[in-house]
């Protein structure tokens, strides 16, 4: 019978360094958003930079979150 060898820790060095850029990605659309410099956010930088940003960081995060390196042999 084959034993099932796991991984002690969830995840891995390029995991955390992703969830890291992730969430840096979410504070700076975040920070966009809050310095736009016309009322209400009505601005480019709040209407159409900010929120592609943003939308960029949670995807880092799914991905950061689902990806599993292949294994070594």
């Amino acid at each position: 019978m084959k034993r099932l060898h796991f991984n002690k820790m969830s995840f891995g060095k390029i995991n955390y360094l992703l969830l890291i850029v992730g969430i840096l990605l979410i504070a700076l659309g975040y920070l966009c958003m809050l310095l736009d410099k016309e009322p209400y956010g009505f601005g480019t930088v709040g209407l159409t930079i900010a929120p592609i940003i943003l939308v960029l960081g949670f995807v880092i995060e799914l991905f950061a979150i689902m990806y599993r390196p292949s294994a070594r042999r």
